[in-house]
């Protein structure tokens, strides 16, 4: 199914850590969303997937139970890395949900656990505060102002 070799094209590429392939799986109108992140379009996206690239240390991911039909589609996900504003390791169990349209990734929605990533990737805060959804939008705003970065200009 050419959905099902989509997924595994995104994945592949981010095992390798190409973001500009991983960017080529996404529908113009796409959109993404995690406990992290929130972006509604594909230079947002873009923006993402290059950042994580290009500041990925120590990284390691693997991916399988990949299944898609013609308009959706999910797989599960373990992520292995250094999170460099700590330099803690974080291993992230993720279930990832994906929509398509034309063949291409209209909707990806990524879910994990807020609470125990933040645990290991900003250690005491994350323990003492990662359950709150006050915190969760701080770690948001954080991250989509470093993000902002790497969006690709026209």
């Amino acid at each position: 199914m050419e959905t099902q070799k989509c997924i595994e094209k995104l994945y592949t590429a981010l095992q390798d850590l190409d973001a500009e392939t991983m960017i080529s799986c996404y529908h113009p109108e796409a959109t993404f969303e995690d406990p992290v992140f929130e972006l509604s379009s594909k230079k947002e996206i873009a923006g993402m997937w290059t950042m994580l690239c290009k500041r990925a240390k120590e990284f390691e991911f693997h991916f399988d139970q990949v299944w898609a039909d013609e308009e959706k589609g999910k797989a599960r996900l373990k992520a292995k890395y250094l999170f460099s504003k700590t330099n803690r390791m974080v291993y992230n169990n993720i279930n990832a949900r994906f929509k398509f349209k034309d063949g291409l990734i209209i909707e990806h929605i990524d879910s994990f656990n807020f609470w125990r990533w933040s645990r290991q990737a900003l250690g005491f805060p994350g323990i003492l505060l990662g359950w709150t959804s006050f915190f969760q939008k701080k770690v948001q705003r954080k991250a989509y102002k470093n993000m902002k970065v790497y969006i690709p200009s026209d």
